[in-house]
Protein backbone atom coordinates (compact mmCIF):
# COMPACT_ATOMS: atom_id res chain seq x y z
CA UNK A 1 0.00 0.00 0.00
CA UNK A 2 1.46 3.43 -1.14
CA UNK A 3 2.02 6.50 1.10
CA UNK A 4 -0.29 8.14 -0.96
CA UNK A 5 -3.00 5.67 -0.26
CA UNK A 6 -2.39 5.39 3.28
CA UNK A 7 -2.94 9.22 3.15
CA UNK A 8 -6.36 8.83 1.07
CA UNK A 9 -7.39 6.94 3.89
CA UNK A 10 -6.88 8.76 6.87
CA UNK A 11 -7.97 12.28 4.52
CA UNK A 12 -11.55 10.54 3.98
CA UNK A 13 -11.75 9.28 7.79
CA UNK A 14 -11.03 13.00 8.81
CA UNK A 15 -13.73 14.07 6.27
CA UNK A 16 -16.25 11.03 7.63
CA UNK A 17 -15.83 11.92 11.39
CA UNK A 18 -16.07 16.00 10.43
CA UNK A 19 -18.94 15.06 8.67
CA UNK A 20 -20.67 12.57 11.36
CA UNK A 21 -19.34 15.26 13.89
CA UNK A 22 -20.94 18.53 11.99
CA UNK A 23 -18.39 20.39 13.32
CA UNK A 24 -18.65 22.63 9.73
CA UNK A 25 -20.88 23.25 7.68
CA UNK A 26 -21.08 20.44 4.89
CA UNK A 27 -20.02 22.73 2.19
CA UNK A 28 -16.82 24.11 4.56
CA UNK A 29 -16.05 20.32 5.30
CA UNK A 30 -15.90 19.33 1.17
CA UNK A 31 -13.56 22.58 0.77
CA UNK A 32 -11.15 21.73 3.43
CA UNK A 33 -11.26 17.86 2.62
CA UNK A 34 -10.10 18.80 -0.65
CA UNK A 35 -7.59 21.38 0.48
CA UNK A 36 -5.93 18.44 2.31
CA UNK A 37 -5.32 16.43 -0.80
CA UNK A 38 -4.33 19.04 -2.06
CA UNK A 39 -1.65 19.87 0.44
CA UNK A 40 -0.67 16.55 1.06
CA UNK A 41 0.44 15.69 -2.26
CA UNK A 42 -2.05 13.35 -3.28
CA UNK A 43 -3.83 15.56 -5.90
CA UNK A 44 -2.24 17.94 -7.58
CA UNK A 45 -3.69 22.26 -8.06
CA UNK A 46 -5.25 21.25 -11.35
CA UNK A 47 -6.87 17.88 -9.89
CA UNK A 48 -7.96 18.89 -6.71
CA UNK A 49 -9.91 21.99 -8.30
CA UNK A 50 -11.16 19.63 -11.14
CA UNK A 51 -14.38 19.57 -9.64
CA UNK A 52 -15.42 23.30 -9.88
CA UNK A 53 -15.59 22.28 -13.57
CA UNK A 54 -16.75 18.91 -13.44
CA UNK A 55 -19.77 18.14 -15.80
CA UNK A 56 -22.05 17.36 -12.67
CA UNK A 57 -20.98 20.60 -11.08
CA UNK A 58 -21.65 22.76 -14.38
CA UNK A 59 -24.70 20.69 -15.13
CA UNK A 60 -26.13 21.41 -11.47
CA UNK A 61 -25.15 25.00 -11.44
CA UNK A 62 -27.17 25.27 -14.88
CA UNK A 63 -30.44 23.48 -13.41
CA UNK A 64 -30.99 25.74 -10.33
CA UNK A 65 -30.48 28.79 -12.86
CA UNK A 66 -33.68 26.84 -14.90
CA UNK A 67 -35.48 25.87 -11.91
CA UNK A 68 -35.06 29.72 -10.62
CA UNK A 69 -36.49 30.84 -13.89
CA UNK A 70 -39.91 28.78 -13.48
CA UNK A 71 -40.03 29.44 -9.77
CA UNK A 72 -39.61 32.89 -10.38
CA UNK A 73 -41.75 33.47 -12.56
CA UNK A 74 -44.63 32.77 -10.03
CA UNK A 75 -46.09 29.81 -12.20
CA UNK A 76 -45.85 27.46 -8.83
CA UNK A 77 -47.51 30.54 -6.56
CA UNK A 78 -50.40 30.83 -8.71
CA UNK A 79 -50.99 27.32 -7.56
CA UNK A 80 -51.21 27.41 -3.57
CA UNK A 81 -54.81 28.87 -3.47
CA UNK A 82 -56.27 25.69 -5.25
CA UNK A 83 -54.01 23.70 -3.32
CA UNK A 84 -55.09 25.31 -0.19
CA UNK A 85 -58.84 25.28 -0.72
CA UNK A 86 -58.21 21.21 -1.38
CA UNK A 87 -56.42 20.69 1.38
CA UNK A 88 -58.79 21.78 3.65
CA UNK A 89 -61.25 19.09 2.86
CA UNK A 90 -59.94 16.63 5.45
CA UNK A 91 -56.37 15.65 6.65
CA UNK A 92 -56.17 12.87 4.45
CA UNK A 93 -57.22 15.17 1.37
CA UNK A 94 -54.39 17.57 2.41
CA UNK A 95 -51.66 14.44 3.01
CA UNK A 96 -52.19 13.01 -0.86
CA UNK A 97 -52.78 16.74 -2.45
CA UNK A 98 -49.79 17.91 -0.82
CA UNK A 99 -47.56 14.79 -1.41
CA UNK A 100 -48.45 14.22 -5.42
CA UNK A 101 -48.02 17.59 -6.27
CA UNK A 102 -44.70 17.81 -4.23
CA UNK A 103 -43.20 15.00 -5.96
CA UNK A 104 -44.27 15.45 -9.42
CA UNK A 105 -42.26 19.20 -9.13
CA UNK A 106 -39.40 17.65 -7.47
CA UNK A 107 -38.98 15.53 -10.82
CA UNK A 108 -38.20 18.68 -12.33
CA UNK A 109 -37.72 21.54 -9.94
CA UNK A 110 -34.52 21.58 -7.53
CA UNK A 111 -36.55 19.24 -4.58
CA UNK A 112 -35.20 22.02 -1.99
CA UNK A 113 -37.28 24.71 -3.77
CA UNK A 114 -40.00 22.64 -4.02
CA UNK A 115 -40.31 22.23 -0.45
CA UNK A 116 -39.30 25.92 0.63
CA UNK A 117 -42.34 26.90 -1.88
CA UNK A 118 -44.88 24.08 -0.03
CA UNK A 119 -43.68 24.97 3.71
CA UNK A 120 -45.40 27.99 4.08
CA UNK A 121 -48.64 26.49 1.78
CA UNK A 122 -48.51 23.53 4.08
CA UNK A 123 -48.23 25.93 7.44
CA UNK A 124 -50.92 27.79 6.25
CA UNK A 125 -53.30 24.89 6.05
CA UNK A 126 -52.52 23.41 9.21
CA UNK A 127 -52.85 27.40 10.82
CA UNK A 128 -56.75 27.65 9.41
CA UNK A 129 -57.73 23.81 10.35
CA UNK A 130 -57.09 21.79 13.42
CA UNK A 131 -53.52 19.62 11.52
CA UNK A 132 -50.58 19.53 13.06
CA UNK A 133 -47.38 20.62 11.47
CA UNK A 134 -45.96 17.15 12.35
CA UNK A 135 -48.38 15.31 10.36
CA UNK A 136 -47.89 17.04 7.25
CA UNK A 137 -44.12 18.19 6.97
CA UNK A 138 -42.24 15.02 6.97
CA UNK A 139 -44.37 13.04 4.66
CA UNK A 140 -44.04 16.25 2.41
CA UNK A 141 -40.20 15.92 2.52
CA UNK A 142 -40.19 12.34 1.78
CA UNK A 143 -42.33 12.94 -1.13
CA UNK A 144 -39.47 15.16 -2.43
CA UNK A 145 -37.15 12.39 -1.77
CA UNK A 146 -39.48 9.98 -4.13
CA UNK A 147 -39.86 12.52 -7.04
CA UNK A 148 -36.45 13.54 -7.37
CA UNK A 149 -35.65 10.30 -8.40
CA UNK A 150 -37.63 9.75 -10.74
CA UNK A 151 -35.65 11.84 -13.43
CA UNK A 152 -31.88 12.77 -14.32
CA UNK A 153 -32.58 16.26 -13.40
CA UNK A 154 -34.35 15.17 -10.30
CA UNK A 155 -31.38 15.23 -7.58
CA UNK A 156 -28.04 15.94 -7.77
CA UNK A 157 -26.66 12.91 -6.68
CA UNK A 158 -28.33 11.80 -10.18
CA UNK A 159 -26.38 14.08 -12.05
CA UNK A 160 -23.37 13.32 -10.22
CA UNK A 161 -23.24 9.53 -10.70
CA UNK A 162 -24.16 9.74 -14.36
CA UNK A 163 -21.43 12.10 -14.79
CA UNK A 164 -19.08 9.95 -13.00
CA UNK A 165 -20.22 7.26 -15.33
CA UNK A 166 -19.19 9.50 -18.39
CA UNK A 167 -16.00 10.36 -16.98
CA UNK A 168 -15.17 6.56 -17.14
CA UNK A 169 -16.35 5.99 -20.53
CA UNK A 170 -19.29 4.23 -20.07
CA UNK A 171 -23.08 5.64 -21.27
CA UNK A 172 -24.84 8.44 -19.37
CA UNK A 173 -28.27 8.22 -18.18
CA UNK A 174 -31.30 9.37 -20.13
CA UNK A 175 -33.43 11.67 -18.95
CA UNK A 176 -36.06 9.13 -17.92
CA UNK A 177 -34.15 5.77 -17.98
CA UNK A 178 -35.00 4.63 -14.44
CA UNK A 179 -37.98 6.21 -14.41
CA UNK A 180 -39.96 3.31 -14.10
CA UNK A 181 -37.89 1.74 -11.24
CA UNK A 182 -38.24 4.87 -9.91
CA UNK A 183 -42.04 5.27 -9.88
CA UNK A 184 -42.35 1.43 -8.68
CA UNK A 185 -40.41 2.80 -5.30
CA UNK A 186 -42.88 5.78 -4.93
CA UNK A 187 -45.73 4.25 -5.31
CA UNK A 188 -44.59 1.47 -2.37
CA UNK A 189 -42.82 5.15 -0.30
CA UNK A 190 -46.45 6.44 -0.99
CA UNK A 191 -48.90 3.47 0.52
CA UNK A 192 -46.32 3.79 3.46
CA UNK A 193 -47.04 7.38 3.94
CA UNK A 194 -50.92 7.26 3.37
CA UNK A 195 -51.34 4.27 5.32
CA UNK A 196 -49.05 3.66 7.95
CA UNK A 197 -47.37 6.85 8.39
CA UNK A 198 -50.12 8.89 9.73
CA UNK A 199 -50.59 6.75 13.05
CA UNK A 200 -46.16 7.24 13.46
CA UNK A 201 -45.85 10.84 12.81
CA UNK A 202 -46.33 12.91 15.73
CA UNK A 203 -49.47 14.70 16.57
CA UNK A 204 -47.81 17.27 19.45
CA UNK A 205 -48.69 21.20 18.45
CA UNK A 206 -46.56 24.19 19.59
CA UNK A 207 -47.44 24.64 23.01
CA UNK A 208 -48.30 28.60 21.88
CA UNK A 209 -49.96 27.48 18.70
CA UNK A 210 -53.73 28.60 20.01
CA UNK A 211 -52.23 32.09 20.72
CA UNK A 212 -50.15 32.32 17.93
CA UNK A 213 -52.98 32.28 15.74
CA UNK A 214 -54.58 35.32 17.21
CA UNK A 215 -51.77 36.86 17.65
CA UNK A 216 -50.14 36.76 13.81
CA UNK A 217 -53.74 38.59 12.81
CA UNK A 218 -54.68 41.68 11.93
CA UNK A 219 -57.34 44.42 11.70
CA UNK A 220 -58.16 45.59 8.35
CA UNK A 221 -60.89 47.63 6.42
CA UNK A 222 -62.10 46.28 3.28
CA UNK A 223 -64.10 48.08 0.51
CA UNK A 224 -66.56 45.73 -1.49
CA UNK A 225 -66.36 47.08 -4.76
CA UNK A 226 -68.31 46.64 -8.41
CA UNK A 227 -66.96 42.90 -9.54
CA UNK A 228 -66.77 41.62 -6.04
CA UNK A 229 -68.65 37.78 -5.66
CA UNK A 230 -69.65 38.63 -2.51
CA UNK A 231 -71.61 41.30 -3.07
CA UNK A 232 -76.07 40.56 -1.97
CA UNK A 233 -74.77 37.19 -0.12
CA UNK A 234 -74.68 36.25 3.51
CA UNK A 235 -71.53 36.61 5.25
CA UNK A 236 -72.16 32.51 6.24
CA UNK A 237 -71.95 32.04 2.55
CA UNK A 238 -69.27 34.61 1.48
CA UNK A 239 -65.82 33.96 -0.44
CA UNK A 240 -64.09 36.02 1.98
CA UNK A 241 -65.13 33.50 5.03
CA UNK A 242 -65.36 30.88 3.12
CA UNK A 243 -62.51 30.77 0.64
CA UNK A 244 -60.08 33.23 2.73
CA UNK A 245 -61.06 32.49 6.36
CA UNK A 246 -61.51 36.31 7.36
CA UNK A 247 -63.49 37.34 10.51
CA UNK A 248 -65.88 39.96 10.03
CA UNK A 249 -65.85 42.22 13.14
CA UNK A 250 -68.25 45.31 12.01
CA UNK A 251 -70.22 46.49 8.91
CA UNK A 252 -69.39 50.41 8.20
CA UNK A 253 -72.65 51.27 5.57
CA UNK A 254 -74.24 54.60 4.85
CA UNK A 255 -72.49 56.54 7.32
CA UNK A 256 -73.50 54.12 9.70
CA UNK A 257 -71.92 51.10 11.82
CA UNK A 258 -73.05 47.87 12.33
CA UNK A 259 -72.08 45.44 14.77
CA UNK A 260 -74.73 43.40 15.57
CA UNK A 261 -73.72 40.69 12.33
CA UNK A 262 -75.06 37.56 12.10
CA UNK A 263 -74.24 34.64 9.91
CA UNK A 264 -77.71 35.77 7.82
CA UNK A 265 -76.51 39.25 6.83
CA UNK A 266 -75.76 40.29 3.46
CA UNK A 267 -73.12 42.10 2.00
CA UNK A 268 -73.93 44.68 -0.39
CA UNK A 269 -71.66 47.38 -2.42
CA UNK A 270 -69.62 49.78 -1.11
CA UNK A 271 -69.25 48.21 2.41
CA UNK A 272 -66.73 48.62 4.33
CA UNK A 273 -66.01 45.58 6.57
CA UNK A 274 -63.66 45.37 9.38
CA UNK A 275 -62.11 42.13 9.61
CA UNK A 276 -59.60 39.84 11.54
CA UNK A 277 -57.06 38.25 9.23
CA UNK A 278 -53.19 37.22 8.85
CA UNK A 279 -51.24 39.35 6.51
CA UNK A 280 -50.91 37.01 4.14
CA UNK A 281 -53.83 36.70 2.96
CA UNK A 282 -53.92 40.68 3.28
CA UNK A 283 -51.60 40.19 0.90
CA UNK A 284 -53.84 38.16 -1.37
CA UNK A 285 -56.72 40.14 -1.08
CA UNK A 286 -54.97 43.05 -2.78
CA UNK A 287 -54.81 41.42 -6.30
CA UNK A 288 -58.28 40.26 -6.20
CA UNK A 289 -61.22 42.11 -7.88
CA UNK A 290 -63.80 43.61 -6.23
CA UNK A 291 -61.95 44.09 -2.56
CA UNK A 292 -59.57 47.01 -1.97
CA UNK A 293 -57.99 46.95 1.35
CA UNK A 294 -58.67 50.70 2.59
CA UNK A 295 -55.41 51.94 3.50
CA UNK A 296 -54.05 51.18 0.28
CA UNK A 297 -55.77 54.39 -1.40
CA UNK A 298 -53.22 56.33 -1.81
CA UNK A 299 -51.34 54.18 -4.21
CA UNK A 300 -52.13 53.55 -7.46
CA UNK A 301 -53.50 49.70 -7.69
CA UNK A 302 -50.93 49.53 -10.82
CA UNK A 303 -48.21 50.47 -8.11
CA UNK A 304 -49.23 47.86 -5.98
CA UNK A 305 -48.79 45.24 -8.64
CA UNK A 306 -45.21 46.26 -9.48
CA UNK A 307 -42.70 44.03 -7.96
CA UNK A 308 -41.03 47.24 -6.06
CA UNK A 309 -44.01 46.94 -3.59
CA UNK A 310 -43.91 44.60 -0.75
CA UNK A 311 -45.70 44.51 2.32
CA UNK A 312 -44.02 44.75 5.87
CA UNK A 313 -44.80 43.81 9.11
CA UNK A 314 -42.90 46.49 11.34
CA UNK A 315 -43.51 47.61 15.31
CA UNK A 316 -43.27 51.04 16.75
CA UNK A 317 -40.42 50.65 18.96
CA UNK A 318 -39.66 52.80 22.43
CA UNK A 319 -39.15 56.10 21.53
CA UNK A 320 -40.96 56.55 18.10
CA UNK A 321 -42.41 59.80 16.93
CA UNK A 322 -45.09 57.40 15.11
CA UNK A 323 -46.68 56.99 19.00
CA UNK A 324 -47.15 60.45 19.10
CA UNK A 325 -50.74 60.19 17.30
CA UNK A 326 -52.67 58.78 14.94
CA UNK A 327 -52.58 57.82 11.16
CA UNK A 328 -54.57 60.74 9.93
CA UNK A 329 -52.90 63.08 12.48
CA UNK A 330 -50.05 62.55 11.22
CA UNK A 331 -50.67 62.21 7.45
CA UNK A 332 -48.59 58.70 7.40
CA UNK A 333 -49.60 57.90 3.92
CA UNK A 334 -48.68 61.40 2.21
CA UNK A 335 -45.44 62.01 4.11
CA UNK A 336 -43.96 58.66 3.47
CA UNK A 337 -45.40 57.33 0.62
CA UNK A 338 -46.61 54.26 1.92
CA UNK A 339 -49.85 52.74 2.99
CA UNK A 340 -51.09 51.43 6.44
CA UNK A 341 -53.26 48.36 5.36
CA UNK A 342 -53.35 47.16 8.90
CA UNK A 343 -52.76 47.29 13.10
CA UNK A 344 -52.58 45.09 15.58
CA UNK A 345 -52.67 45.83 19.30
CA UNK A 346 -52.00 43.33 21.91
CA UNK A 347 -54.92 42.35 23.46
CA UNK A 348 -57.37 44.94 22.25
CA UNK A 349 -60.01 45.32 19.63
CA UNK A 350 -60.18 48.04 17.65
CA UNK A 351 -63.63 49.66 17.26
CA UNK A 352 -62.19 53.22 15.57
CA UNK A 353 -61.89 53.62 12.03
CA UNK A 354 -57.97 52.51 11.69
CA UNK A 355 -56.84 56.04 10.99
CA UNK A 356 -58.05 57.48 13.93
CA UNK A 357 -56.30 54.70 16.16
CA UNK A 358 -54.29 56.42 18.43
CA UNK A 359 -50.39 54.58 17.85
CA UNK A 360 -48.45 53.46 21.13
CA UNK A 361 -44.69 52.11 21.01
CA UNK A 362 -45.54 48.36 20.76
CA UNK A 363 -48.22 48.55 18.06
CA UNK A 364 -47.43 46.17 14.98
CA UNK A 365 -48.42 47.38 11.43
CA UNK A 366 -48.57 45.99 8.33
CA UNK A 367 -47.52 48.54 5.88
CA UNK A 368 -47.14 48.73 2.18
CA UNK A 369 -44.51 50.48 -0.07
CA UNK A 370 -40.70 50.24 -0.94
CA UNK A 371 -37.96 48.84 0.21
CA UNK A 372 -36.24 52.38 0.21
CA UNK A 373 -39.35 53.98 2.27
CA UNK A 374 -39.03 51.40 4.74
CA UNK A 375 -35.03 52.32 4.92
CA UNK A 376 -36.35 55.54 5.71
CA UNK A 377 -38.14 55.19 8.46
CA UNK A 378 -35.96 52.80 9.83
CA UNK A 379 -33.37 55.08 9.43
CA UNK A 380 -35.45 58.07 11.96
CA UNK A 381 -35.74 55.50 14.43
CA UNK A 382 -39.67 55.05 13.33
CA UNK A 383 -40.17 51.64 12.70
CA UNK A 384 -38.31 48.30 13.49
CA UNK A 385 -39.47 45.64 10.74
CA UNK A 386 -39.96 42.30 11.55
CA UNK A 387 -40.77 40.54 8.22
CA UNK A 388 -41.19 41.25 4.40
CA UNK A 389 -44.16 39.14 2.53
CA UNK A 390 -42.80 39.24 -0.64
CA UNK A 391 -45.09 38.65 -3.95
CA UNK A 392 -44.88 36.54 -6.72
CA UNK A 393 -47.65 36.33 -8.51
CA UNK A 394 -48.16 34.18 -11.77
CA UNK A 395 -46.62 36.50 -14.63
CA UNK A 396 -47.67 35.24 -17.60
CA UNK A 397 -45.08 37.17 -20.26
CA UNK A 398 -42.33 35.00 -18.18
CA UNK A 399 -44.04 31.81 -16.96
CA UNK A 400 -44.72 30.44 -20.35
CA UNK A 401 -41.57 31.26 -21.81
CA UNK A 402 -39.70 29.92 -18.68
CA UNK A 403 -41.65 26.79 -18.49
CA UNK A 404 -41.07 26.26 -22.32
CA UNK A 405 -37.58 26.63 -21.87
CA UNK A 406 -38.06 23.79 -18.81
CA UNK A 407 -39.51 21.72 -21.16
CA UNK A 408 -37.40 22.12 -24.07
CA UNK A 409 -33.52 21.32 -21.34
CA UNK A 410 -36.09 17.96 -20.61
CA UNK A 411 -36.60 16.97 -24.57
CA UNK A 412 -33.60 17.46 -25.57
CA UNK A 413 -31.85 15.66 -23.02
CA UNK A 414 -34.10 12.58 -23.07
CA UNK A 415 -34.24 12.49 -27.03
CA UNK A 416 -30.54 12.70 -27.04
CA UNK A 417 -30.56 15.29 -28.87
CA UNK A 418 -27.69 17.05 -26.60
CA UNK A 419 -26.21 16.01 -23.15
CA UNK A 420 -27.88 17.31 -20.25
CA UNK A 421 -25.07 19.44 -19.41
CA UNK A 422 -25.17 21.49 -22.81
CA UNK A 423 -28.93 21.62 -22.84
CA UNK A 424 -29.21 22.93 -18.92
CA UNK A 425 -26.62 25.18 -20.46
CA UNK A 426 -28.43 26.65 -23.23
CA UNK A 427 -31.87 26.21 -20.56
CA UNK A 428 -29.88 28.62 -17.74
CA UNK A 429 -28.78 31.42 -21.05
CA UNK A 430 -32.06 31.70 -22.18
CA UNK A 431 -33.18 32.69 -19.25
CA UNK A 432 -31.27 35.40 -18.70
CA UNK A 433 -31.49 36.44 -22.41
CA UNK A 434 -35.36 36.63 -22.48
CA UNK A 435 -34.98 38.34 -19.16
CA UNK A 436 -37.03 35.68 -17.35
CA UNK A 437 -34.34 36.40 -14.92
CA UNK A 438 -31.90 39.45 -14.50
CA UNK A 439 -28.32 38.43 -14.01
CA UNK A 440 -28.38 38.71 -10.15
CA UNK A 441 -31.53 36.71 -9.78
CA UNK A 442 -29.82 33.82 -11.78
CA UNK A 443 -26.74 34.03 -9.67
CA UNK A 444 -28.87 34.11 -6.82
CA UNK A 445 -30.77 30.91 -7.66
CA UNK A 446 -27.92 28.60 -7.65
CA UNK A 447 -27.56 27.17 -4.31
CA UNK A 448 -23.40 27.68 -3.66
CA UNK A 449 -23.30 25.83 -0.80
CA UNK A 450 -24.26 23.04 -2.82
CA UNK A 451 -21.73 23.93 -5.66
CA UNK A 452 -18.93 24.04 -3.55
CA UNK A 453 -19.95 20.73 -1.64
CA UNK A 454 -20.04 19.19 -4.63
CA UNK A 455 -16.51 20.13 -6.27
CA UNK A 456 -15.53 19.63 -2.38
CA UNK A 457 -16.64 15.80 -2.88
CA UNK A 458 -15.60 15.10 -6.03
CA UNK A 459 -12.20 14.94 -4.94
CA UNK A 460 -12.54 12.12 -2.71
CA UNK A 461 -13.54 10.26 -5.80
CA UNK A 462 -10.79 11.22 -7.67
CA UNK A 463 -7.99 10.57 -5.35
CA UNK A 464 -9.40 6.86 -5.14
CA UNK A 465 -9.44 6.70 -8.45
CA UNK A 466 -5.56 7.90 -8.79
CA UNK A 467 -4.34 6.48 -5.67
CA UNK A 468 -5.92 2.63 -6.66
CA UNK A 469 -8.29 3.10 -3.30
CA UNK A 470 -11.24 2.83 -5.65
CA UNK A 471 -9.98 -0.85 -6.69
CA UNK A 472 -8.46 -1.81 -3.17
CA UNK A 473 -11.73 -1.60 -2.18
CA UNK A 474 -13.96 -3.27 -4.86
CA UNK A 475 -11.55 -6.05 -4.45
CA UNK A 476 -12.28 -6.30 -0.95
CA UNK A 477 -15.58 -6.20 -1.68
CA UNK A 478 -15.79 -8.59 -4.49
CA UNK A 479 -13.61 -10.82 -1.94
CA UNK A 480 -16.16 -10.81 1.10
CA UNK A 481 -19.50 -11.05 -0.99
CA UNK A 482 -18.21 -12.92 -3.72
CA UNK A 483 -19.82 -16.05 -2.79
CA UNK A 484 -22.86 -14.29 -3.35
CA UNK A 485 -24.60 -13.96 -6.67
CA UNK A 486 -24.99 -9.86 -7.84
CA UNK A 487 -28.43 -9.86 -6.63
CA UNK A 488 -27.88 -9.83 -2.90
CA UNK A 489 -24.42 -7.99 -4.01
CA UNK A 490 -26.12 -5.14 -5.30
CA UNK A 491 -28.60 -5.03 -2.03
CA UNK A 492 -25.85 -5.50 0.46
CA UNK A 493 -24.54 -2.20 -1.81
CA UNK A 494 -27.78 -0.45 -1.36
CA UNK A 495 -27.90 -1.12 2.49
CA UNK A 496 -24.63 -0.17 3.01
CA UNK A 497 -25.34 2.90 1.05
CA UNK A 498 -28.38 4.43 2.59
CA UNK A 499 -26.84 3.79 5.82
CA UNK A 500 -23.68 5.96 5.01
CA UNK A 501 -26.08 8.73 3.84
CA UNK A 502 -27.94 8.89 6.60
CA UNK A 503 -24.68 9.44 8.55
CA UNK A 504 -22.34 11.49 6.21
CA UNK A 505 -24.01 13.49 2.71
CA UNK A 506 -25.26 11.79 -0.04
CA UNK A 507 -22.67 13.49 -2.23
CA UNK A 508 -20.25 12.68 -0.40
CA UNK A 509 -21.63 9.03 -0.48
CA UNK A 510 -22.09 8.99 -3.72
CA UNK A 511 -18.59 10.24 -4.69
CA UNK A 512 -16.97 7.53 -2.07
CA UNK A 513 -18.82 5.11 -3.73
CA UNK A 514 -20.01 5.67 -7.24
CA UNK A 515 -15.79 4.71 -8.51
CA UNK A 516 -16.07 1.69 -6.31
CA UNK A 517 -19.16 0.26 -7.67
CA UNK A 518 -17.80 0.96 -11.36
CA UNK A 519 -14.55 -1.18 -10.28
CA UNK A 520 -16.52 -3.66 -8.83
CA UNK A 521 -19.20 -4.21 -11.27
CA UNK A 522 -15.80 -4.49 -14.02
CA UNK A 523 -14.23 -7.03 -11.61
CA UNK A 524 -17.29 -9.20 -11.33
CA UNK A 525 -18.11 -9.27 -15.02
CA UNK A 526 -21.32 -7.73 -14.94
CA UNK A 527 -23.50 -4.21 -15.84
CA UNK A 528 -22.69 -1.40 -14.13
CA UNK A 529 -25.78 -0.05 -14.62
CA UNK A 530 -27.87 -1.58 -11.88
CA UNK A 531 -25.19 -0.85 -9.23
CA UNK A 532 -25.41 2.37 -9.97
CA UNK A 533 -28.85 2.89 -10.39
CA UNK A 534 -28.93 1.27 -6.55
CA UNK A 535 -26.16 4.19 -5.58
CA UNK A 536 -28.67 6.88 -7.04
CA UNK A 537 -31.69 5.53 -5.16
CA UNK A 538 -29.95 4.72 -1.81
CA UNK A 539 -28.06 8.36 -1.23
CA UNK A 540 -31.67 10.02 -2.29
CA UNK A 541 -34.04 8.27 -0.25
CA UNK A 542 -33.28 9.16 2.88
CA UNK A 543 -35.51 9.03 5.53
CA UNK A 544 -33.96 8.48 8.99
CA UNK A 545 -32.40 11.52 10.25
CA UNK A 546 -32.96 15.14 9.90
CA UNK A 547 -29.56 15.78 8.45
CA UNK A 548 -29.75 12.91 5.70
CA UNK A 549 -31.08 15.29 3.22
CA UNK A 550 -31.74 19.09 2.71
CA UNK A 551 -35.53 19.23 2.72
CA UNK A 552 -35.29 16.85 5.78
CA UNK A 553 -33.83 19.44 7.74
CA UNK A 554 -36.19 22.20 6.14
CA UNK A 555 -39.26 20.69 7.85
CA UNK A 556 -37.57 19.91 11.31
CA UNK A 557 -37.94 23.22 13.21
CA UNK A 558 -41.27 24.18 11.63
CA UNK A 559 -43.01 20.62 11.94
CA UNK A 560 -41.63 20.75 16.01
CA UNK A 561 -39.80 17.56 15.16
CA UNK A 562 -37.56 15.32 17.64
CA UNK A 563 -34.76 13.35 16.67
CA UNK A 564 -36.22 10.16 17.05
CA UNK A 565 -39.54 11.06 14.93
CA UNK A 566 -37.04 10.84 12.04
CA UNK A 567 -35.94 7.27 13.16
CA UNK A 568 -39.74 6.02 14.10
CA UNK A 569 -40.93 7.32 11.24
CA UNK A 570 -38.34 7.02 8.46
CA UNK A 571 -36.36 3.90 9.32
CA UNK A 572 -39.04 1.54 8.51
CA UNK A 573 -39.64 2.94 5.39
CA UNK A 574 -36.00 2.97 4.90
CA UNK A 575 -36.17 -0.74 5.45
CA UNK A 576 -38.87 -1.73 3.16
CA UNK A 577 -37.27 0.94 0.35
CA UNK A 578 -34.22 -1.48 0.74
CA UNK A 579 -35.85 -4.68 0.43
CA UNK A 580 -38.16 -3.26 -2.80
CA UNK A 581 -35.37 -1.85 -4.77
CA UNK A 582 -32.95 -5.45 -4.05
CA UNK A 583 -35.79 -6.71 -6.50
CA UNK A 584 -37.23 -4.08 -8.52
CA UNK A 585 -33.69 -2.45 -9.62
CA UNK A 586 -32.32 -5.93 -10.92
CA UNK A 587 -35.76 -6.16 -12.89
CA UNK A 588 -35.43 -3.00 -14.79
CA UNK A 589 -31.70 -3.13 -14.97
CA UNK A 590 -30.36 -6.54 -15.54
CA UNK A 591 -26.54 -7.86 -14.81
Amino acid sequence: MSIDLIITFCIIGVGVFLFVKDYFSIDTTSILIMAMFIVAGVLNPEEGFSGFNHPATLTLGCIFVVSGGVFNSGILDGLSDYIIKLAKIHYAVALIVFCVITALFSAFINDTAVVALMLPIALTVCRETNISPGKLLMPISFAALFGGTCTLIGTSTNILVSSYAKKYGLAEFGMFEFSAAAACLLVIGFIYIFLIAPFLLPKRKDKDDELTKEVEKYITEIVIEEGSKDINKAIVNSKLVLDYNVNILSIMREGGLRYDLGPETIILKGDVLKVVLPPQMIYKLLDIEGYKVKGSALINNSDIKSDDYNLYEVIIPFGSSLSEGSLKSMRFNRSYNMSVLAIRKRGEILFDKLSSVKLVEGDMLLVLGQKQEIKNLETKKLVVTLSEYQKRKTNLRKAIPAVLIGIGVVLAASLNLTSILISAMVGALLMVLMKILKPMEAYNAVEWKVIFMMAGVLSMGTALEKTGGAKLIADFIQNTLGQYNPHITLSLLYLVTFISTNLISSKATAALLTPVVITLSSIMEVSERPFLVAVMFACSLTFMTPMSYPTNTMVYAPGNYKFNDFLRVGTPLNLIIWLAASFIIPYFFPF
